[in-house]
């Protein structure tokens, strides 16, 4: 999401100071559609809301409908609101009409239109709205996203307990809300804390996803094994998902010992790692990107170029294998990935 389009539409929402059209687009639709909720209360007088909000889906309009909601005016309202969900799979006719209207539109109308995760937006929407590019959420994004959906609530969750629930579900906000909400009945009153995660999403501190890399980063091969079977247990998280996660580790760890190896100083690390991660943001790290960048840090010391590359060979066939429908266990097969990758310090370990 690009952070002055955003700016703009929460000043907007905080004013009512609304533009005449805005583009949702991007791989989160759960985020979209928040938005959507939100522009269509802040605009739109309760009062007189069922008179000045027309919500309607591509796929059961024509260019007559199009046209006929774009140039309705409000009543007893200084505006209304119209809403196009997954407007990219209007036709031909129909995209026509929205198109010539987006040249000059109405003053007195806010036009949403919602695209689909995957579609790509007729270029003139894109330059004659305000398009906001709703991307998935890194990790650090989702413990911030977890305490201002919270606080919406009307409940409060300790930072300890954020960073647990996104952990566990990852950047499935639908999932994640949910998990929220079980949390908040079990708590009551009192605040989401670690123990009100631990009772309803079943996941620990020490046992997370996060705590597992951490581990292999550490080149302990037999304590990321002991914690797989709890890992593979919770929400979202897959064979796959693990490997993806093991993998940016991996290549971050080859790449700081690469610029080590040119004259790289080990206090730059962090803040190079920082600055890929920025410029890199759809990077499974599978966990905060300030708990991954430590971990990385501290591998650099118990990796060297040649067993982060041989990693790299075993995590690829790993990929393979694990998206071959004939896999009949995800924790036999990621078991030996965390036994090949590992086999130096295991063999020290148990010497």
């Amino acid at each position: 999401m690009a952070p002055s389009a955003l700016r703009s539409l929460k000043a907007a929402l905080e004013s009512g100071a609304f533009a005449p059209a805005y583009l949702f687009l991007g791989d989160d639709d759960y985020l979209k559609e928040e938005k959507v909720r939100a522009v269509m209360t802040a605009a739109t007088d309760p009062a007189t809301r069922d008179f000045n909000l027309e919500v309607l889906r591509a796929t059961d309009v024509d260019a007559r409908a199009i046209g006929t909601a774009l140039a309705a005016l409000p009543m007893m309202a200084p505006r209304r609101v119209v809403v196009i969900r997954d407007a990219g799979a209007l036709k031909k006719d129909a995209r026509t009409v929205l198109t010539k209207y987006l040249e000059h539109p109405a003053p007195d109308t806010v036009l949403v239109l919602v695209v689909a995760a995957g579609t790509k937006p007729d270029e003139a929407w894109v330059t004659r709205t305000e398009a906001i590019d709703f991307r998935s959420l890194t990790e650090d994004e989702l413990v911030k996203w977890v305490l201002q959906h919270t606080k919406q609530l009307g409940v409060t969750i300790t930072p300890s307990a954020a960073v647990l629930l996104a952990n566990a579900t990852g950047n499935d906000l639908a999932l994640l809300a949910g998990e929220i909400e079980k949390a908040r009945n079990y708590s009551g009153s009192a605040p989401i804390d670690d123990v009100a995660v631990e009772a309803t999403v079943g996941v620990r501190h020490g046992e997370t996803l996060g705590d597992l890399l951490d581990r292999v980063a550490d080149g302990d091969g037999l304590g990321a094994i002991a914690l797989l079977e709890r890992v593979l247990l919770q929400p979202k998280t897959t064979g796959v998902s693990v490997v993806m996660a093991l993998t940016t580790q991996t290549l971050a760890i080859g790449w700081a010992l690469a610029a080590k190896a040119r004259g790289l100083a080990q206090h730059r690390l962090e803040s190079e790692f920082y600055g890929l991660l920025k410029e890199n943001t759809s990077s499974v790290t599978g966990r905060p990107w300030s708990e991954a960048v430590k971990a990385w840090v501290r591998g650099t010391r118990h990796w060297d170029e040649a067993g982060a590359a041989a990693a790299l060979r075993l995590l690829l066939a790993a990929d393979r294998a694990l998206k071959d429908t004939k896999v009949s266990s995800e924790e036999q097969m990621l078991t030996s990935l965390l036994l090949a990758m590992t086999a130096r310090d295991i063999q020290r370990s148990a010497a």
